[in-house]
């Protein structure tokens, strides 16, 4: 060698000198103190450690008398100016560190808050590069979305979720199935209903990438996984199971089978009500839906009028898409508003994040409105066309149902069936009631009379929608 020094190792670092707990870096420190060596040959100061920690570290090595040489540096670092010179250099240097971090956070923080995700996509999204937003992987986007409204029914635990998954085809980037963990994981990212949440610091900022759930799935989901949410294992395929109370004491009436049929009865002891036998219950049930079948007049009244509402919906959508943006601009003001007071340290940071995050969920919420409404997929009046529909084949439809879709079908249009002693009341929900309650007209009514009969209805029915916009299955 040019020095005449003998080289007994090499150590080669491969991880930043900017990070603690370098494992070649380590490995080399503790060889020189079993006095494996005399001392180490290092290329740059800037090289060796870039923070105080590992400089340190090594020069307690230096103080023991250990030869610590910098090629690239003619230092002496057992003279006091010698040393003087590298801990300036060395603190330089874990500055010049320090800045980039501090800047590269800047960076992020300024993608943040213009809603792009600095990070690589959760599995469901695509990357499209630097300062464009992620878009829905079209593969794996459906998916992910299924695992939302699959758990979101109460009627899987993460592990059989998982199994479905990877049954439907859902697969992680390196192309195996999701570990329960990583499903947990991300059933609870609100990134999937746009909004970016930093777990670290418990910031958000609003995504300006495209949803891939609403935030009724969203915080649906998060009743599921905190234990609000919770559902039964059933050892019965009663038809009513679960649907008929006790109008004495209001308990549940617990079906049973004996001698080939199925009875319900109340187990109350002190409870007068006895039981009934199911074919009585699904008397009653067939009835009231064969009052909500429609006549052949009815149908032709009901397309005409339904048609003039549609082309009313237009300019009636147009106020309310006004409504819900002046309502998603109160919100950024106020936004604005909380934002400004917590610069000029009028409430906590903690207060802020509190209230900003309530503020972007609501108004992710009503951009959810609007983009519905903006879509025009499914009008009001188109709903009740498609209520009306199916209301009025509920009772053929009825009548071919598998049990669990018999079930299904009361569920939803009743709102009350009890027995009291040793009748049925059967109450329908809303709007059922609103069409099974209708005034009955003759054969041939004349068009003047299916009018004073249904403009209250379809009223009733348009206003229920306007609340409820959901399709009725």
């Amino acid at each position: 060698m040019r020095a005449n020094l003998q080289i007994a190792d090499w150590f080669e670092e491969r991880q930043t000198a900017a990070k603690k707990g370098r494992p070649v870096w380590a490995l080399m420190l503790n060889a020189l103190r079993l006095d494996k060596a005399k001392g180490v040959v290092i290329h740059k100061i800037d090289r060796s450690a870039r923070n105080l920690k590992d400089w340190a570290d090594l020069g307690e090595l230096i103080d023991q008398g250990i030869e610590v040489h910098f090629a690239n540096e003619s230092l002496d670092l057992h003279s006091r100016g010698g040393r003087l010179s590298a801990d300036i250099q060395a603190v330089v240097a874990a500055d010049y560190i320090r800045n980039l971090r501090e800047e590269a956070k800047k960076g992020i923080y300024g993608r943040l808050k213009q809603g792009f995700y600095p990070l690589r996509a959760p599995l469901g999204y695509q990357d499209n590069g630097a300062g464009k937003a992620k878009t829905i992987d079209p593969v794996a986007g459906p998916l992910m979305r299924q695992a939302f409204e699959l758990y979101a029914t109460g009627k899987f635990t993460l592990h059989t979720l998982r199994d479905e998954l990877y049954r439907l085809g859902l697969r992680n980037r390196g192309g195996a199935g999701i570990s329960v963990n990583g499903l947990s994981k991300m059933l609870n990212n609100s990134f999937y209903m746009g909004i970016i949440t930093i777990k670290r610091n418990g910031e958000v900022f609003q995504g300006n990438h495209q949803p891939l759930i609403s935030r009724h799935t969203f915080d649906t989901v998060q009743d599921v996984l905190n234990g609000r949410f919770h559902t039964r294992a059933l050892k019965h395929e009663f038809l009513f199971r679960r649907l008929v109370t006790c109008q004495s004491c209001g308990q549940t009436l617990i079906g049973e089978r004996q001698k080939g049929n199925v009875y319900y009865r109340c187990h109350t002891r002190t409870c007068p009500t006895t039981g009934i036998r199911e074919e009585v219950i699904e008397t009653a049930v067939t009835e009231r839906l064969g009052a909500l079948e429609l006549s052949q007049d009815e149908r032709s009244y009901l397309a005409s009028a339904i048609q003039k509402l549609k082309a009313r919906w237009i300019a009636d959508r147009e106020q309310s898409l006004k409504n819900l943006e002046a309502r998603r601009e109160q919100l950024t003001e106020r936004l604005t508003r909380l934002t400004d007071a917590y610069l000029d340290g009028t409430i906590e940071k903690e207060l802020f994040e509190e209230r900003k995050a309530t503020i972007l969920f609501d108004r992710q919420a009503i951009q959810g409105s609007i983009t519905s409404l903006g879509t025009n997929r499914v009008s009001v009046p188109a709903l009740v066309e498609q209520f009306l529909e199916r209301a009025a084949s509920l009772y053929f439809s009825y009548q071919k149902a598998s049990v669990e879709q018999k079930r299904r079908m009361v569920n939803i249009v009743t709102s009350n069936l009890a027995l009291r002693e040793k009748t049925i009341e059967f109450a329908l929900s809303v709007p059922f009631a609103v069409l099974a309650h209708r005034e009955k007209g003759t054969y041939c009514s004349p068009p003047r009379d299916l009018g004073r009969t249904w403009e209250p209805i379809l009223a009733a029915l348009i206003g229920h929608f306007e609340s409820n916009p959901v399709a009725i299955d």
